[in-house]
């Protein structure tokens, strides 16, 4: 996400943000049309997950959900009411969480509302740090899915870390898993990924799925012949990013990512709690 598609939805929260009974909560009509909703049925049936999830975490929702209702304008210089939802700083983190996750909005708005510090270097920080931890798992799926394919054609698990390992020394120039382990000082009994940054987790990602993909198509069978596909992939992959000034094997280490994950649990976790106080949002 760029940093001013950052700053322009922050914006948009932050003028959004208005306080009842010193609570912090949004309308869920404005929310509607800063998360890129365009139908209000449809960002309704967002809001009646986020009940059930509310509900399911054992948190009274009418602390969260007020019912409420809003003046819009109308042609001619007329008034309507409509019906709408205050929401609290949790209903709202349960709504984004519930809300389509292809949405840029959307994924903005779950590290928004997690965040209680609303400052936006903080929430740049943590989005950067959810990427990096979503992109970790990907490769995770991947792997298991190449794993799981190559075992049908012939190859166990020792062959497989012998490919994993042939596809790394392709991508970082030489430097096969073991050396890079050492290079970035990662623990012997830890996987490299988790100390890969954010870049070089999704090339190997889809160096993993360019792989699974010709294994297939090609009818690939046994070690020799899936191992020099996979490495064939490597190092197409590692040309692109070499084209674009990218040494992979240069880059440096990034945080321990079950560091990463114990952080960013902890901030939902807080919310959690925070959510579970006797705080209504009803006048």
């Amino acid at each position: 996400m760029k940093k001013e598609q950052i700053q322009q939805l922050f914006e948009q929260f932050e003028r959004a943000c208005y306080t009842v009974n010193n609570i912090e909560c949004w309308s869920a009509r404005e929310l509607q049309i800063i998360l890129g909703y365009s139908q209000w049925r449809n960002f309704y049936k967002v809001i009646e997950k986020a009940l059930v999830s509310c509900e399911a975490s054992d948190i009274n929702t009418s602390d969260h959900f007020a019912d409420v209702s809003k003046t819009i304008g109308m042609p001619k210089g007329a008034q309507k009411e409509i019906d709408d939802i205050a929401l609290s700083r949790y209903a709202c983190y349960l709504v984004a969480q519930n809300g389509d996750p292809a949405k840029t909005e959307i994924a903005f708005a779950q590290t928004y509302f997690a965040v209680q510090t609303r400052k936006q270097e903080i929430i740049e920080q943590r989005l950067l740090d959810v990427a990096r931890v979503t992109a970790r798992e990907k490769l995770t799926k991947s792997e298991k899915k190449l794993s799981s394919i190559i075992y049908e054609r012939g190859v166990d698990e020792k062959g497989f870390a012998t490919i994993r390992s042939k596809g790394d020394q392709a991508l970082f120039g030489g430097y096969n898993t073991h050396d890079m382990k050492k290079k970035m000082k990662v623990p012997e009994n830890r996987p490299l990924a988790d100390f890969l940054p954010t870049l070089t987790i999704k090339a190997k990602d889809f160096a993993t799925e360019l792989t699974s993909h010709n294994v297939s198509e090609k009818d690939l069978n046994g070690e020799i012949p899936i191992l020099k596909e996979h490495e064939d992939n490597n190092v197409a992959v590692r040309k692109i990013l070499i084209k674009r000034g990218v040494k992979p094997e240069e880059l440096p280490a990034a945080e321990d990512i079950k560091k990463v994950q114990r952080k960013l649990a902890g901030e939902d976790n807080k919310l959690l709690k925070a959510g579970k106080e006797k705080k209504n949002l009803k006048k």
